[in-house]
C-alpha cells in the first residue's frame, strides 16, 4: 500500500484540524520515504529501543503519539541521531499524531476513560468526564494502578467518589482542572501532577497515573483499527516504563 493512502487512513482516525496549535509541523508524516508500507509499527514513542523492534519486524512505517523532534535543533545529539540513523538504513517512515488524536473520536482519552470504566461520558475541550460506580478515593486510585499496571500518586479527601474526568498525559493544568469544577467532577485522573496544582486544588481528588500509562492504552487500540486495513501488518510495541517501586510489605 502507498504511504499516502496509509496517512489518508490515519489522518481519518485522528484529524490533524482538530490538534493545539503548538502542535503544527509536528504531527503527520515527520519522516517521508515516499516508501511501499505492508508493515506498521505503533508505539507511544520513537525511541531507539523502539526503532531497534520496528527494524527487527522490518516495519516499513512506525506511527507514534509523540514526535522523535519536538523543539526546533541547531545541533543533532547522539541519541537522535542514532533514531534518524535507524529509520533512514531500515527505511522506516514516521508519522506522528499527538493532540489530535487525543481529541479524536476513540482516540487516547475515549479509550482512556474507556479502560477505566467511565459511564455516561461527556466530551468536554481534551478531557472525558464520566460516571463510576460510588467508592473511596483509595479504592479508586488502587482500581486505577491495576488496570494501567502502573504505580499511582494521589491526593485529596472525599467520602465517596461517584464522578469522575480523565486527560491522557500531562493533564494536570488550570485550564483542565476548572472545567473539572464547572462539571461537579469529584476525582480527576492525568499525569505529572506538581506542587502548585495540588496547593490550588485541595478540593478535588487528584490522581497522577504517569504520562506512559494514561496514553499507551490508545496507542495500542490503534493497532488495532489499523490491522483491519487489508494489506497491512500491524504490530504494537511496548516500552519499558522504567519505573521502580519499593516493596516495603
Amino acid at each position: 500500500m502507498k504511504l499516502a493512502k496509509v496517512v489518508e487512513i490515519l489522518e481519518k482516525i485522528a484529524p490533524p484540524e482538530l490538534a493545539d496549535e503548538f502542535d503544527e509541523g509536528r504531527i503527520g508524516l515527520i519522516l517521508d520515504l515516499d516508501n511501499d508500507i505492508k508493515r506498521v509499527a505503533v508505539s507511544l514513542d520513537a525511541t531507539i529501543y523502539v526503532l531497534e523492534k520496528a527494524a527487527e519486524m522490518k516495519a516499513d512505517l512506525l506511527v507514534t503519539h509523540h514526535t522523535l523532534i519536538f523543539h526546533p535543533i541547531n545541533k543533532i545529539s547522539k541519541p537522535l541521531a542514532k533514531c534518524l540513523k535507524l529509520a533512514l538504513e531500515n527505511e522506516i517512515s514516521l508519522y506522528s499524531m499527538h493532540t489530535n488524536y487525543d481529541r479524536a473520536e476513540g482516540g487516547i482519552n475515549d479509550v482512556l476513560a474507556s479502560k477505566l470504566g467511565l459511564r455516561n461520558i461527556k466530551t468536554v475541550e481534551i478531557g472525558r468526564i464520566g460516571d463510576i460506580e460510588p467508592c473511596s478515593l483509595a479504592e479508586l486510585a488502587s482500581c486505577v494502578s491495576d488496570v494501567l499496571k502502573t504505580p499511582v500518586m494521589y491526593a485529596g479527601e472525599k467520602e465517596e467518589i461517584k464522578r469522575v474526568m480523565v486527560v491522557g498525559g500531562s493533564g494536570f493544568s488550570t485550564e483542565f482542572l476548572e472545567l473539572a469544577r464547572a462539571n461537579g467532577v469529584d476525582a480527576f485522573i492525568s499525569s505529572e501532577l506538581k506542587h502548585n496544582i495540588l496547593r490550588a486544588y485541595g478540593d478535588l481528588c487528584l490522581i497522577d497515573a504517569t504520562h506512559y500509562a494514561t496514553e499507551n492504552p490508545g496507542m495500542e487500540a490503534l493497532c488495532s483499527r489499523l490491522a483491519e486495513v487489508p494489506g497491512l501488518e500491524v504490530k504494537f510495541i511496548e516500552q519499558p516504563s522504567g519505573l521502580k517501586v519499593i516493596d516495603k510489605s
